[in-house]
């Protein structure tokens, strides 16, 4: 992809774009959609949707839409059960097609994402960012994104962030294109949904940790501040906390 600052595409023409194309996406779809709900209902229970905050553009907390894939069971203590035994059989199923994605196009309708664009990461993972990774949230969130059709959840969390600060300076609508290309490739394929020997995506500070780079005390620390940051309406920027700055808080 080369660099481009996406002129008047990204500033006039990306969102009604995005619109557009989600409303007759929703439309065409609604059939799957109704489908999809009445199975999650069925095999999983109430509630159809999952439901949660996420930082979006200029780190404003919205709420994100997707599918249920996951049971509820909890352990004696009542704490939930790994994602590995809650995520059932039916779950994967809907992850590998990417269709527990699918109610994430009214998002889209709200202005809270864009159909391309740096993917969602939870609140606890922007945290450990550093200031030039959190460039990421200058645009709106995308139902799929460069990092997506570069590895999704093959590659690192560093390649990944890099990825998507790659494309702050390609934003461009033949790339968009060739992006939602790339994805639609990739669902058929089933390709790089989950890490290898994961069932679900390592969160961004759980690997930090395990690969040493940072301490326990600087997790601790980072995770106070998601939760705080989840309790805010207003945006976050420039709220991170100070201190080292290679992936970390």
């Amino acid at each position: 992809m080369k660099p481009s600052k996406g002129g008047i595409y990204k500033r006039f023409i990306k969102r009604p774009m995005d619109f557009i194309l989600a409303l007759v996406a929703i439309v065409i779809l609604s059939p799957i959609l109704l489908v999809v709900a009445l199975l999650v209902r069925v095999k999983l229970g109430s509630p159809v949707l999952f439901k949660q905050k996420r930082p979006g553009l200029n780190e404003t907390i919205f709420m994100m839409y997707k599918f249920r894939t996951m049971t509820d069971d909890r352990d004696e203590h009542g704490e939930l059960l790994p994602d590995n035994v809650r995520l059932t059989r039916f779950g994967r199923l809907l992850r590998s097609t990417s269709l527990d994605e699918l109610p994430e196009l009214f998002n889209i309708l709200k202005g809270d994402m864009s159909i391309v664009g740096p993917r969602p990461q939870l609140t606890r993972d922007m945290v450990f960012m550093t200031s030039q990774q959190r460039k990421r949230h200058c645009l709106l969130p995308g139902l799929t994104g460069w990092a997506q059709v570069n590895g999704r959840n093959f590659v690192t969390w560093e390649e990944k962030l890099s990825f998507d600060i790659e494309y702050l300076d390609n934003v461009t609508f033949l790339g968009d294109l060739k992006i939602i290309f790339m994805t639609v490739t990739m669902v058929f394929k089933r390709d790089g949904i989950t890490a290898e020997g994961m069932d679900t995506a390592e969160d961004f500070g759980d690997y930090l940790l395990r690969e040493k780079k940072i301490t326990e005390d600087e997790y601790c620390i980072a995770m106070e501040e998601a939760k705080r940051i989840i309790n805010y309406k207003t945006p976050v920027v420039n709220r991170q906390m100070r201190g080292k700055d290679h992936g970390q808080i």
